[in-house]
């Protein structure tokens, strides 16, 4: 299967944060997320976990930098 770069929201970093990391293309919407290399979920709070299946939207972050973000999680 293909796979996709999607910025993940960090929760609890007092300013928006997003992670950048791939996700297996499941439909043109939708990726299942994978974890950075040296993922620590005791490091790091992402919105969805690895391994979460979620739908994704194209945004431009401020500077003008435009990715595809997670922004719900689908039931499988």
């Amino acid at each position: 299967m293909a796979s996709r770069r999607v910025f993940v929201r960090l929760l609890n970093e007092g300013t928006d944060v997003w992670r950048p990391t791939d996700g297996e293309v499941v439909t043109p919407s939708t990726v299942r997320l994978s974890a950075t290399p040296g993922y620590d979920s005791d490091d790091e709070q992402w919105e969805f976990l690895p391994g979460t299946l979620v739908e994704c939207e194209q945004r431009t972050f401020q500077g003008g930098h435009a990715g595809l973000v997670a922004v719900r999680e689908v039931d499988a």
